[in-house]
């Protein structure tokens, strides 16, 4: 079949994560290309929008889930806005999956670190419920998930931060907002100064980050600090990636393509690469 031509699919459910994210639920409108949709935490696809456009997105639910296929998409430009202009039972397009992936395989018998920002936990979502699937939890040690944002109103799935993973055996959910406001009694302050203050190990862990870039940034040099080493820490880009095959050349930096060898990159990786990604 043809990489690049989209599989025809069904938005069968949305649910608003905030004032400007939703999750979109979507299954192939094929019953065995469906069930035969292989994905892994980290990997993306491309969702069309008929006579509109498409654009890259990273899956957002466990390869464990298998009744849809989750997108969570920030209304930004003309095909995200077209997106959040859908209906449940609209048609799109989904093509992919594509890229690599966090090494779960290596992070058996590992603890992990989840560090996010706003909607830069939709990549590392995945991760996280497939560890914590009844299949897999036996395979891996104790989950920290740090999780900040602007506001209350900009955390992304809040029923699972504050109910379904903090219920789950040896995980611990750290949540923050930038700024004080009302009705809202947890921490206040941004996630690299709350890395620095809970202080977590980096004793037999892995750690993958994602989220603005100048938190990134600032929490890097914090898990530094801490001891963490380069080749402990994964992120995930997702810059200009249009064919998704590494055909078309718009994703690359230096010789790397992130369509094809990321999105998911190593800190050590990424300082192997030109000072433009």
């Amino acid at each position: 079949m043809n990489p690049l031509l989209p599989k025809p699919a069904t938005i069968v459910d949305i649910i608003r994560e905030t004032g400007d994210v939703k999750t979109f639920r979507v299954v192939l409108d094929d019953p065995e290309e469906m069930a035969a949709w292989t994905h892994k935490p980290g990997q993306t696809a491309m969702l069309s929008v008929f006579g509109v456009g498409e654009a890259m997105f990273c899956l957002a639910s466990s390869p464990t889930c298998r009744d849809w296929l989750e997108f969570s998409i920030r209304r930004a430009g003309k095909v995200t806005s077209a997106l959040h202009e859908l209906e449940p039972e609209a048609k799109i397009g989904v093509r992919g999956p594509y890229g690599n992936h966090f090494p779960y395989e290596n992070m058996q018998g590992k603890n992990l670190l989840v560090i996010g920002g706003g909607i830069g936990l939709a990549p590392l979502r995945p991760l996280v419920n497939f560890m914590l699937a009844p299949e897999n939890r036996q395979h891996y040690g104790n989950i920290e998930v740090i999780y900040g944002a602007r506001s209350y109103g900009d955390l992304c799935y809040k029923e699972e931060v504050f109910r379904v993973w903090p219920q789950a055996p040896g995980v611990s959910v750290f949540t923050t907002i930038d700024a004080p406001e009302e009705g809202w009694s947890g921490h206040v302050g941004f996630v690299p100064a709350y890395v620095e203050e809970l202080k977590p190990s980096p004793e037999n862990k892995f750690v993958v980050i994602c989220g603005p870039p100048v938190m990134i940034r600032f929490t890097l040099k914090a898990l530094g600090e801490l001891g963490f080493e380069e080749k402990q820490i994964y992120t995930t880009l997702e810059m200009r990636m249009k064919c998704g095959i590494g055909k078309c050349g718009r994703c690359n930096v230096g010789a790397r393509f992130v369509c094809r060898d990321g999105p998911v990159f190593n800190l050590a990786e990424l300082k192997e690469l030109p000072p433009e990604y």
